[in-house]
């Protein structure tokens, strides 16, 4: 039996399942490997202004293309301890959105605060949980932004609170004939917005009830999953949903930056 090269963003809509071939794992390896590197110097020496700091950001915009689907989005993911109470999810993905720009991705206004640090490319994917009574849509936006760029913007949403606003969301991705094909805006109940500084990336997550129905007050997953919260987003465990999914999502990415760095090239 042989298999294909794995599926990267840009090739392929829908990820095959198959063994990565060794040429590819190289590649990657190699790519992530001279990101982490400069990423790993500049903490080391404190500097976020340097040049190797912002070399490493340029590259690192190009993992979009340079990584497996797979890296990036697993087809499981485990979320020990990431339910209410300290329950453990597991998550399925179902659907994996093509690459492309921003557009439609962001309810408006959010689409406007995101704007200075520009749209690179925009990864999402969509998981449900092992009951399939919930989905979440999960993204990447590698932006265009420089060090300085990203931190401003940091700055900016937890000054300003922007992550909890209910007219800044994103948008889940929806796909036939999986348990996500009526996730629209309406259903949305939960999201979570990071905007990284050690990387040009900004990575987020929306969650739902699977069987469509709407909600009327959706609520920020740092708030839904607090002790003593009472709305129905909160009682189903939906901002754990959006919270587990998201920081996994993200610990994925800089691990295998981290992992590279380890590793001769």
């Amino acid at each position: 039996m042989s298999f294909g090269e794995p599926e990267r963003f840009g090739e392929r809509t829908r990820p095959r399942v198959g063994a990565r071939t060794v040429a590819a794992a190289a590649c990657v390896v190699l790519g992530l490997g001279l990101i982490g590197g400069a990423l790993t110097g500049s903490w080391l020496t404190g500097d976020s202004g340097t040049d190797g700091v912002r070399n490493a950001f340029g590259t690192a915009r190009t993992l979009w293309h340079s990584v497996p689907v797979d890296d990036l989005f697993p087809p499981t993911v485990q979320g020990t301890g990431a339910g209410p109470g300290g329950a453990d999810r597991t998550w399925t993905r179902i659907a994996v959105a093509r690459d492309g720009d921003c557009a439609h991705a962001f309810d408006p206004l959010l689409h406007k605060a995101l704007a200075p640090v520009g749209c690179q490319r925009l990864l999402r994917a969509t998981y449900t949980d092992a009951t399939q009574t919930y989905v979440t849509t999960v993204g990447l936006l590698f932006t265009k932004a420089d060090p300085a760029a990203m931190s401003a913007l940091a700055a900016r949403f937890r000054d300003e609170h922007l992550d909890s606003r209910a007219d800044l969301m994103p948008r889940p991705y929806a796909a036939a004939g999986t348990a996500a094909a009526g996730f629209g805006d309406r259903q949305r109940a939960s999201w979570t917005v990071s905007v990284l500084t050690d990387a040009p990336v900004v990575a987020y997550a929306v969650s739902g009830w699977a069987d469509g129905r709407t909600v009327d007050t959706p609520q920020p997953a740092a708030d839904a999953v607090r002790s003593g919260a009472t709305t129905a987003p909160a009682q189903a465990g939906l901002g754990n949903e959006a919270q587990g999914l998201a920081d996994r999502v993200e610990r994925r990415l800089r691990k295998t930056v981290g992992t590279a760095t380890e590793k001769p090239s």
